[in-house]
This record gives structure tokens, sequence and C-alpha cells, in this order.
């Protein structure tokens, strides 16, 4: 037949640039099967190259031209014999001639706009593919190639949520909601639905996802439901006041985006449907529509722990930290523990914790660059103390201190101006605030030093206070 001019006399392929690393997805067919097709987004750019393999070695090729196309059309299949072009861009191969032998000519169709989702269903089909012609005098050498497309929708944030009271009067009312209007195909749907009168004998309750496909216009509209997915939440008559978790997982189902009006042919639309069942097996049902959207995949982030540099590491060693501390890069923080060793009496071995601690002296630690300001003696002078008020009156009667803890030699030092007598190393600690005289007295109440009654004089006036321990 090949030497009348009919029949195949050569093979065309068609082969993508980065065919080994593009992701492909699953494209469903007119009998249900899926088919795995190259995956495109809209505004990318579809480039390869065409191979043309002659049969018989030594054998001619006549040609009146070779032209490849991009098409996406819609096909419905109650009129296949008109298919609708929405999308068709033609590039010239090669002019008219003859081959001799095998060639492979390059094509680009830079940044092509792919408006619509590729989508199978029972009534529609849109799809892209790629077509090259070699253009003969009595019949075309036609190859096809199809390829997947995917839309990436972004939605806000700000999602509105479904809550609506839907019933039968004076019988049934119940309220149901939803969490979104709006989800991705790889979403959760949560909800729950709540009995605000129960009057009838419910058997059971189930929601389901319905598919709506809509093709053709006006008289010639033919609506096509198809049941998705279907899940029982409830088993058993309801009381009232009775609320039901609902949580559905859209990954498990082969969904597609909403639909709405492609290019004037068809709608995809999505509903959730809500039915009861009673004990008579009558049904009632509520329909909500929801919108499905297809998400981006995010590229996950590798995180090191080591900084991204060429240089090796280094073991740190004795000689590399003594070598970093001579040159400054360590700064070492002051000794803050006390340099000569504990006898036992100083750790508390063999007596009690207080008794170990009232004898142990009070040191404190040196001041870090974190720290607000130092803790100072309270032989420093009330300046250096941040506090220009005067100390609150002694403490006397059965608070006041043993005459020997040095208070009023420290007082007579303060007097003639001179340090005060050397005795055994003492320092305090000073936590003043200025607080209502009457929190500090419920504490730890001021004697009088005539009567030895609680200081009322003092009561309701806000004066600085101060709790002073004294440690020897």
């Amino acid at each position: 037949m090949s030497f009348f001019g009919f029949g195949q006399s050569a093979e065309i392929d068609i082969v993508l640039d980065g065919a080994d690393t593009r992701k492909m997805a699953d494209v469903k067919s007119e009998d249900g099967k899926k088919d795995r097709y190259y995956l495109f987004y809209d505004g990318e750019t579809v480039a390869g190259k065409v191979n043309i393999t002659l049969k018989k070695a030594g054998s001619k090729l006549e040609h009146h031209g070779i032209k490849i196309e991009f098409i996406g059309q819609i096909e419905m299949y109650y009129d296949r014999g008109n298919h609708h072009e929405f999308l068709s861009l033609v590039k010239e191969l090669a002019r008219p001639g003859e081959l001799q032998q095998n060639a492979s000519y390059p094509f680009d169709f830079n940044q092509v706009e792919k408006p619509y989702e590729s989508y199978t269903g029972s009534n529609v089909r849109l799809r892209y593919f790629l077509r090259v012609t070699i253009v003969r005098r009595l019949s075309d050498l036609v190859r096809e190639m199809d390829i997947a497309v995917h839309t990436l929708s972004q939605y806000p944030d700000m999602n509105t949520s479904i809550k609506m009271e839907v019933g039968i009067e004076d019988c049934l009312h119940i309220e149901f909601e939803y969490n979104k209007s709006k989800y991705h195909l790889k979403d959760v749907i949560v909800g729950k639905i709540y009995f605000l009168l129960v009057r009838i004998k419910i058997k059971h309750m189930e929601v389901a996802i319905i598919k709506r496909e809509t093709t053709g216009s006006g008289p010639n509209t033919f609506n096509e439901n198809e049941t998705i997915a279907k899940y029982e939440i409830m088993d058993g008559a309801p009381v009232r006041g009775e609320s039901i978790p609902i949580r559905v997982f859209l990954a498990g189902y082969d969904l597609t985006p909403t639909m709405r009006d492609i290019n004037k042919k068809f709608s995809v639309r999505y509903y959730l449907n809500l039915v009861l069942v009673d004990e008579e097996d009558r049904r009632y049902f509520k329909q909500q529509e929801i919108t499905l959207w297809r998400k981006g995949e995010r590229a996950r982030r590798v995180q090191t722990d080591q900084p991204a540099t060429d240089e090796p590491h280094t073991p740190l060693t004795i000689n590399t930290i003594q070598k970093q501390l001579a040159e400054g890069n360590i700064q070492t923080r002051p000794n803050t523990l006390p340099t000569s060793p504990q006898t036992p009496s100083e750790a508390g071995e063999g007596e009690g914790g207080a008794a170990a601690a009232a004898r142990r002296p009070c040191r404190p630690a040196a001041p870090t660059p974190t720290s607000p300001r130092p803790l100072t003696p309270l032989t420093a002078a009330p300046g250096a103390r941040g506090t220009t008020r005067r100390p609150p009156p002694p403490l006397g009667g059965a608070h006041s201190p043993r005459p020997g803890c040095g208070q009023r030699r420290r007082a007579r030092g303060r007097r003639t101006g001179g340090p005060p007598p050397a005795g055994p190393p003492g320092f305090c600690i000073v936590l003043a605030q200025s607080v209502p005289w009457q929190v500090v007295s419920s504490r730890l109440e001021p004697f009088s030093r005539r009567r030895g009654r609680p200081d009322r004089r003092a009561a309701g006036h806000r004066r600085q206070s101060a709790i002073v321990c004294f440690v020897w």
C-alpha cells in the first residue's frame, strides 16, 4: 500500500525538553481508566523536538510541509462532530520538499497561556495536546501527544464559615456548621450538627460529597450528578441538644477544582449533602455548595546545623583553646566561686542546714552585664543604693536584733563620719520598694519603743520600706 502512496511510510515521535525530570499527572480517560501525562502549568513554556524516522532505508518521503500545533479544545460527547477550540498555536517545521533520511525538528511555544485545567467528565472533555502533521498529496501523517494542565489558585486567609439552621416546622430543627466555605484538594472538612428540636424518629444520618456537571445552555442544559464520597456520621435516634462532629478528609478522593462557565460550555460544582433517614425510610436532605481549589506545592527547605562554609571543621583541643584565649577570641567570665575550700563546719556537715547557713559568710556574686545594677553593702552611702529616702525606723521589741549585731556600731560610725570598727565580715541585701505601709506591716509589724505595740500612725501612707537581712 505504501507503494501507491497509502499507509504509514514514516514514524513521528514527539520528545519534550526535560521529560526525564518533569512531573506526571493521572488523567481519567473516557472509559474510566487513568492515563499518565506530562504536567504543565499556566504560562509555562512547551518545548521539545519532533523526530521523523523513515521505515525503509533509502526510501523517500514527499510532503507539502511539516507543522506542529498546540491545541486546547472542548469535546462534547453528545456532539462529537464539533470540537470547540479555545487555544490554537501553529509553528511550521519544514517547507514542502522531500525527506531522504531521518530528520529532527525543534519547536518552542514560549510561555503559553493555559486558562483552564484538564478535565474528563461524564458528558464533556477538556484536553491539551500537541499535533504534528506531515501534509501529503493523498493522506496526511498525523501524530498527537496529550499533556495535563493544572491551574493553581490562591485564596485569602479570610475564609468565612458556613452556618445554617434548617428543618421541618414543629418536627425537626437542626443547625449545621462547617469551618470554611473554600477547601483545597488536600484539605479537611470540619463541622458539627446540632439538634435543636427532634420530634421524629431518625434512624441514621450521613454526609456526602456530590459533583454536579452542567453542560450546554438554555433548554439544552444537562445536569449530571456523581456521588464522590459518603460517610455515615450518626446511627440511632438523637436527642435535643446533641452535637454530632464531622470530619472529612479530601485527599483520598478523585476531585478537581470548581469550574464555573468554562468557555461558556460547561461547569463543575461540588456540594456537601446532609441526609437524615427516619424509621420509615423517608429522607431529609440539605445541600450546601463548597468551592474546591488546587494549592501549589511548597518546596521543603533542608536545614543544616552547620553553616554553609567550605572551611573544614577543626576540633577543639587544649592547645587551640589556649591559643584563642591568647588572641582574645574567647571571652571569660569572672569566677564567682569562693577561692578557699570549704571546711566541714562551713559545709554544714553534722549540723542543721539553718545553722550552717547562718555561719556561712554571704558573698555577693560578681556583676554580670545582664543584671540591672549590683547590690551594695549597708555601709555605703544612701545615694549608692539608689534611694534618697530615710530608712524605716529600727525594729524593736520581740522583733529587734540582738545588741551584738553591729547595728549600733554602724550608726555610731555614721554619726562620727568615720568608718565602722572592724568586725566579722558581713553584708546585707536591701530589697527596697515603694509600697503602702500596711502591706509591709501585715508581714512584719513595727513595734513602738515605749509600749511595745504596733505603730498605727504610719498606716495608710506610702513611704519607702526596706527589709534588711543580716548574715554573719
